[in-house]
């Protein structure tokens, strides 16, 4: 059945088609295609879009939903989170906001609470965040492993993540784990053995903490060639901590993302505008641990393709929301209001190698968000305010008056 969404105050689509008689408007640069259309419509069938344009031209169609105005978005695309492990650490949060620093041998208290966890609530706790996700918006995410760093804990964190997303990444090179302390060459061949066999056939991705207090360059190169030998796709934890090897990592192994990116030298900037591999910001991790903001501006300047994406996790970063991220991202890190949202749409689109999604031109999937606001820019504009009016994933609603989450008939 098709359903004509109309009455639009602004249709962002991320289409490089979307012309016709009403205005369309479009974010310069070359790293983004943001384009946005006023006084909108859209129809949408079998889950798909299947037509974008002015309202006064809309087609018939079979049911009719009225936006009063409302801005829609194409759903947000998430391609960083970590939603697999038990316990919290919000003692070590306050500790960071007192003037402690932040080093990744946390993770450890992490690890020990998920190895201490029965599956249910591991899979109970990533599909409450999966939830809180997607009454933000948050239509499509990626979610690593991580947090159990040995065979039977990280093929069971990954079996858990199947549950909530298609996008999962296996993160058995996250830190090396205590009883392997004084043989992390051990560690590293557990990594791409046995526990690769064992997890591989749950994983989509294969991921790296290339950084000090984690993994080397040689180390995170290994791990990066046994995945792909095992059909992942690498994706690489880069140069969040300090300068180092880990976007030159991701370049030479055709990682379709590099996320973090905090600590860049003109060669690593380069490298990123001369390839395929996405800078994935992560702005709410500097929020977290009072580090730097990324540079988005030097990167999309260079013709860099920027996504955000929230990190969400129990450590560094404990937020699952993408409005929060675009807004840090247009306040400390100096993107345009258009440059933050395609990066959080179409930018984490391109991160996850996703075609379908991330954009709303015709034939992707009728994947958006209903704001009750009537342009994008309220995302920034009103920091902190729940503007989600509704959220469409496969073209049925699923968050907003008449879903079946709110009781009604979706």
């Amino acid at each position: 059945m098709s359903t004509l969404i109309t009455n639009i105050g602004e249709l962002v689509t991320n289409a490089a088609d979307d012309s016709g008689p009403a205005p369309v408007s479009r974010a310069a640069g070359p790293a983004t295609g943001f384009a946005a259309r006023p006084d909108a419509a859209m129809v949408i069938d079998g889950g798909l879009v299947a037509w974008t344009g002015p309202a006064a031209a809309a087609p018939a169609a079979d049911d009719m939903v009225d936006c009063a105005g409302r801005a829609v978005l194409p759903g947000f695309v998430d391609s960083h989170s970590h939603l697999v492990f038990a316990g919290e650490r919000s003692a070590e949060f306050a500790a960071r906001m007192a003037g402690a620093d932040y080093r990744a041998g946390g993770i450890r208290s992490t690890v020990n609470a998920t190895r201490r966890a029965p599956d249910e609530l591991l899979r109970t706790n990533a599909a409450r965040l999966a939830q809180e996700m997607l009454g933000q918006g948050t239509t499509t995410f990626e979610c690593k492993s991580g947090y159990g760093l040995t065979v039977a804990d990280e093929r069971r964190s990954l079996l858990a993540a199947e549950t909530v997303t298609a996008e999962v990444t296996y993160l058995g090179a996250h830190v090396v784990p205590d009883e392997f302390a004084a043989d992390p060459a051990g560690y590293v061949d557990l990594v791409c053995g046995a526990m690769l066999a064992a997890c591989a056939p749950h994983a989509r991705w294969v991921d790296v903490f290339c950084e000090r207090g984690a993994f080397g360059a040689d180390e995170a190169r290994a791990v990066l060639a046994a995945g792909r030998a095992e059909g992942l796709i690498p994706r690489v934890h880069a140069n969040q901590l300090g300068p180092g090897p880990g976007v030159q990592v991701a370049i030479e192994a055709a990682a379709a993302s590099a996320d973090h990116c905090t600590h860049l030298s003109d060669a690593d900037v380069d490298a990123l505008a001369g390839g395929g591999t996405v800078a994935t910001l992560l702005p709410g991790v500097e929020f977290s641990t009072r580090q730097p903001y990324p540079d988005a501006r030097r990167l999309l300047d260079a013709g860099v393709t920027v996504a955000l994406a929230t990190d969400c996790n129990p450590g560094s970063c404990f937020t699952s929301s993408m409005p929060w991220c675009i807004a840090l991202a247009v306040r400390e890190m100096h993107m345009s209001t258009q440059e933050a949202v395609w990066a959080a749409t179409a930018g984490g689109a391109r991160a996850l190698l996703r075609a379908d999604v991330g954009h709303l031109g015709p034939g992707a999937r009728a994947d958006f968000t209903v704001l009750d606001a009537p342009s994008h820019s309220y995302l920034a504009y009103r920091p902190g305010v729940p503007l989600v009016a509704a959220v469409w994933r496969d073209g049925v609603r699923v968050r907003g008056p008449g879903s079946a989450a709110d009781g009604g008939h979706g």
